[in-house]
Order: structure tokens, then sequence, then C-alpha cells
């Protein structure tokens, strides 16, 4: 029985067998496009040509869908770059201070009533964004990232003023 979109991917597979496949299939796909070199042995040039291929559908694979396989690796990067360190991803919260997430920090309770004043968090860098594209096919969004700048928000977060008993 298939699941409904809500229950997100549903595969008789699992997810191992799937990068396995998906992971064999790109080898054997680039290895014939690219004079026999498998993915990891590809220039960054010819990995990102063979990653916008997969992307929109024009790199095709043999035994697996390029597409499918893409955007299962795209999510679950995202999931592990985002996610708590405690899983194995986001080292020292890297993603997190990226953002601006203060994370999974011990807790907060003598903060609760301090307003207006910056907790201290590390020193974060933003990205500034060099170029966006859709992709009109899958509606995937691709950002290149040129260079990283120190955020004017990078020293902490400032709470709302809350005033008790006005309105």
């Amino acid at each position: 029985m298939k699941g409904t979109k809500s229950q997100g991917h549903q595969s008789d597979k699992g997810p191992a067998q799937e990068y396995r496949e998906g992971l064999a299939a790109l080898d054997r796909a680039c290895k014939t496009k690219f004079g026999g070199k498998a993915f990891a042995d590809l220039s960054d040039q010819d990995k990102d040509a063979a990653l916008k291929g997969l992307e929109s559908g024009e790199f095709k694979l043999d035994r697996a869908d390029g597409e499918a396989f893409f955007n299962l690796v795209v999510k679950d990067v995202q999931m592990g770059f985002f996610a708590d360190p405690i899983y194995g991803g986001n080292r020292d919260m890297v993603a997190w201070k990226m953002i601006g997430y203060p994370g999974a920090r011990y807790n907060y309770l003598h903060w609760v009533n301090r307003h207006n004043e910056r907790f201290p968090l590390p020193r974060r860098r933003s990205p500034i964004i060099h170029k966006t594209s859709t992709n009109p096919k899958t509606k995937n969004r691709t950002v290149r990232i040129s260079r990283i700048i120190p955020s004017p928000h990078a020293m902490g977060v400032v709470h709302p003023v809350v005033r008790r008993g006005s309105s």
C-alpha cells in the first residue's frame, strides 16, 4: 500500500539501499559521460554539471531515478546540517550559529524576565548570496554563496520590550 504525501517519502527499499543504488548509478553514469571517472574523481566543475543535470532530469541514471535521488540527498543534507549536533550532524552548531538560532543549550530560565538585553551568543557570520535561480520543472531553488561577512546581528538577540499593565 502506498503512503500518502503527508507521510513523506515511502519506499520498500529503505534509505540505505536507495543510497547504495543511487550512488552506484551516479558513478556508472559519470564513468560513461566523463571518460571513466567516478563522481568523487571529477573536477568541481564536472561535479556541478552532474548535479545540475540530476536536478533538472537531463543527466539520466541507469536503473535509478536521478531527480528523486538528488532530492533525497538534498533533503538529507539539509536535515543533517540543521539537526541537533547530538545526532552527528551540524558539528559545533555551525548551521545554527549561521542563522542566529541559539540552539539547544542548558536552559534560559534566568533570561525569561530580562528584556532588551543581548543574549551572549558566539559571533556568527552570515552569507552574502551571489546568485539564486529556480528550476522551472522542479521548482527547486539554487543558491550560490560568494563570500561570508559578519552579520549586523552577530552579537546576540535583542528581545522586544514587554510592558505590563498598560496598553
